[in-house]
């Protein structure tokens, strides 16, 4: 829903009869591009989460989405669905407390046992029935409507291109396994550890994919090592790998040249000028330096510099990979 929506319908009506009233503060979390909000519900009953796409999405496609979302809800990926109003386009979801996951991996006496988890929800999310009419966005596609728009109009550093071209010139390995139902947004903030399991957040983009991209996805996020990107790949396969395959690095370079570019989007839209500092491959900062000054908050992605930072570091990533 856009602030024009916002302002003009009461929140309170996409919500079940039942959690209607004085007693249900509702707060904004955040908003997408697309229109849609994501809100904070709080009722007597509980706590929960609204989200209300942006109308100018298809029908059909929120339906299958949602559709999607609610079966991931029945096989324990995602959390519950409480209430979906179709003509306002709004689902409430309950709110799950999340205890993180990226703290949980990053505890060295609790990686293994994340890592095991974090493979066997990705399998499970990819043993869920494909919909009939499921239309895939392949990401190399979408990184070339990303990247033609932002080249020609956005001033950027030369290792940027590098990275993006790389990727776009590359064959990718050949693969004898079958698109699978895919999250496509496999990272840290779409992840929710309750103490017990994962869930998955947000599922605008799901839709068939690659079996490697979601794993891929994840690893680069979490700045795992081959010795981790084996154990995740062998919890995902319920087998022991001594190698891993070309296409999951081919994958890997692929989300981080992608996740760079749709930051670089992002910045961009937010006001960022682009190129300003002649920043250079040498200059810019790593994944995991960056990571660091937003836990210092030194810097925030919530800012156009800091997407401008986050964008230019995963393309770095993506180079050295």
């Amino acid at each position: 829903m856009t602030e024009a929506r916002a302002a003009t319908e009461d929140l309170q009506d996409c919500l079940p009869a039942q959690l209607q009233g004085p007693g249900a503060r509702i707060t904004r979390v955040a908003a997408g591009l697309s229109g849609a909000g994501v809100y904070r519900v709080e009722a007597e009953s509980g706590s929960f989460v609204l989200k209300l796409a942006g109308m100018a999405e298809p029908s059909a496609t929120w339906q299958r989405r949602c559709q999607t979302q609610a079966l991931a809800a029945q096989a324990g990926l995602a959390p519950a669905i409480v209430h979906v109003d179709e003509p306002r386009r709004a689902v409430l979801s309950e709110f799950v407390v999340d205890r993180s996951f990226p703290m949980y991996y990053g505890d060295p006496r609790t990686r293994e046992a994340a890592i095991a988890k974090l493979g066997s929800m990705l399998s499970r999310l990819h043993a869920l029935p494909l919909p009939l009419d499921a239309e895939p966005k392949l990401p190399r596609d979408v990184l070339t409507g990303i990247w033609s728009g932002l080249s020609a109009q956005f001033p950027l550093p030369s290792f940027a291109a590098e990275a993006v071209q790389r990727v776009l010139s590359e064959a990718p390995p050949a693969s004898d396994r079958s698109p699978v139902l895919s999250h496509n947004d496999v990272n840290p903030t779409n992840l929710v550890y309750d103490g017990e399991g994962l869930l998955l957040l947000d599922w605008d983009t799901t839709g068939p994919n690659d079996p490697l991209y979601d794993p891929a996805a994840i690893s680069v996020f979490l700045r795992m090592d081959e010795r981790s990107c084996l154990a995740l790949l062998s919890a995902y396969e319920a087998r022991a790998l001594s190698r891993l395959p070309e296409r999951f690095g081919y994958n890997r370079r692929l989300v981080a040249a992608l996740c760079g570019a749709v930051f670089l989007h992002l910045a961009r839209h937010a006001g960022h000028p682009g190129v300003s500092d002649g920043e250079t491959l040498e200059s810019t900062l790593s994944l995991g330096d960056l990571y660091q000054q937003f836990r210092t908050g030194a810097q925030s992605v919530a800012t156009g510099a800091g997407k401008w930072r986050f964008g230019l570091a995963l393309l770095k990533e993506s180079l050295q990979l």
